[in-house]
């Protein structure tokens, strides 16, 4: 179970990661909020996020046993995965992955609630739960049953609290965010680590498909 925990931590990780609305929001509200504002971002991210497993597991319970399902989400999601991956690495190695650290200045409303907004409007945040979450949480349930899926909830929230806490304590601190140079290089890590667990759904897609024939 370790390695479903490290497995979905490494995943969560490159999408929290990537420049895009949560994280800018996440910057702006800890220039304004101080070092707190990345755990309340998280919070609503996290209930938006357990909400959609949930609603993976009402909708889909049956489908989580389905070997055809299983062959063809592990196809889709790893294809997908290795081309984020891939696009992740490319961009990184040609420095297209910039983050606007903006002014600081002071917003209204509920940051828990924003969190949930900005996430449920993101259409890259639905496409990857719709698929390639859809498909980790078949495996971690194939593997584990339902303490599985939770072990994989775990580890992919915890990605999103490490990361977005590490950076609302920074810029809350120093006004600044991670050096260029060292976030490109992660950035192209991760992106490759996405490739290796793209080819790894493939693979395990393939390997049911033959099994069936």
């Amino acid at each position: 179970m370790l390695l479903l925990y490290f497995s979905a931590f490494a995943v969560g990780l490159s999408g929290a990661m990537m420049p895009g609305s949560l994280l800018t929001y996440v910057i702006r509200k800890a220039l304004s909020n101080g070092a707190k504002a990345g755990l309340i971002v998280v919070l609503g991210h996290g209930i938006l996020e357990a909400s959609l497993v949930t609603l993976i597991f009402l909708g889909f319970d049956r489908l989580l046993k389905s070997d055809t399902a299983q062959i063809v989400i592990g196809i889709t999601g790893g294809l997908l995965l290795c081309l984020m991956g891939i696009k992740m690495a490319v961009d990184a190695y040609r420095n297209k992955v910039k983050v606007e650290v903006g002014s600081g200045k002071a917003e209204g409303g509920s940051m828990v609630l924003s969190s949930i907004v900005l996430s449920a409007a993101n259409p890259y945040f639905l496409l990857w739960w719709a698929i390639i979450g859809l498909g980790f949480i078949m495996q971690a349930h194939a593997s584990f049953g339902y303490p599985g899926v939770i072990i994989y909830y775990c580890g992919h929230i915890s990605a999103d609290l490490a990361w977005y806490s590490l950076v609302s304590f920074v810029v809350g601190k120093t006004r600044k965010f991670i050096k260029e140079k060292p976030y490109r290089i992660i950035i192209a890590i991760l992106g490759c680590l996405l490739v290796f667990f793209g080819v790894r759904f493939i693979y395990d897609a393939a390997e049911k498909l033959i099994k069936i024939i």
